[in-house]
């Protein structure tokens, strides 16, 4: 198309957009949780409970609001300038996409069931087909079902980060799928959704649609065994697994694509 990036440049677009959104949900988030008190009520560890910057630092909390929004609006631009390469069909992905992050601590932090796919939805499903159709001027099947593997653990990562602020989020009034549902019924979805992402591997290279190098991403699977088990035990170390299904998280979707170039 006229007016279209080149490619490299194209994939700097795309990973600009892509940080700038990741930042935008931090920061939001951050200043989110400040504001409506939850931040005065977790328990933080490393991977839960947020920094603890604004509550220690005050003052910051404009700044973290400005720093959220701009970088929203650099994923927005990052969008509009990707358009010509990838046409309208990119307008409704990154549309859902800003609605997502602008949304998810105002919203949909109190929508247990909206609040567990949303962040497979934005950061899973959305970016791997809204990169492709930039990069490939079109959505092939193949993408959207590569999509799920992110989507479920994407997923995963959020909700297990749940468990242990239960109690300052039902003050702060979320409505998030532990506090409805409960830990046990929260772990047993953890499990299915992680094995989902699991069995979804192995049926796309039954299936043919992607090598059997694809494969050395189960390398992970019995550390998601541990987590689901751990879980389950008392006492238990929650620090602990939320650090084990950081590496989940981050090592399967690695693997997979590096079995896709084997």
């Amino acid at each position: 198309m006229a007016g279209a990036p080149s490619q490299p440049l194209a994939v700097v677009v795309v990973f600009v957009g892509a940080i700038s959104a990741q930042v935008a949900v931090n920061a939001l988030n951050e200043y989110d949780d400040f504001k409506s008190g939850l931040d005065f009520h977790t328990q933080r560890t490393a991977f839960s409970g947020g920094s603890g910057t604004l509550p220690a630092r005050p003052e910051l909390a404009p700044w973290a609001k400005r720093i959220g929004l701009g970088a929203l609006l650099v994923t927005t631009v990052s969008g509009v300038l990707l358009i010509p390469k990838a046409g309208y069909g990119l307008v409704p992905i990154g549309t859902l996409g800003i609605i997502i992050i602008y949304t998810y601590s105002r919203w949909l932090n109190r929508q247990p069931w909206l609040c567990l796919i949303a962040p497979g939805l934005g950061f899973g499903v959305l970016f791997v087909i809204g990169t492709h159709l930039v990069l490939r001027g079109q959505v092939d099947p193949i993408a959207w079902a590569i999509s799920l593997i992110p989507f479920f653990l994407v997923n995963n990562l959020l909700l297990l980060n749940q468990l242990p602020d239960v109690e300052a989020d039902r003050k702060a009034g979320r409505v998030t799928f532990p506090i409805v549902y409960g830990e046990v019924r929260t772990i047993i979805v953890y499990l299915i959704s992680g094995l989902s992402a699991y069995a979804w591997i192995i049926a796309g290279w039954i299936l043919g649609w992607w090598s059997s190098g694809t494969l050395i991403a189960l390398i992970t699977l019995p550390l998601l065994l541990v987590i689901s088990r751990g879980l389950n035990a008392r006492p238990h170390n929650m620090e602990r697994y939320l650090g084990m299904n950081v590496v989940v998280v981050l090592t399967t979707p690695f693997l997979f694509l590096v079995g896709t170039l084997s």
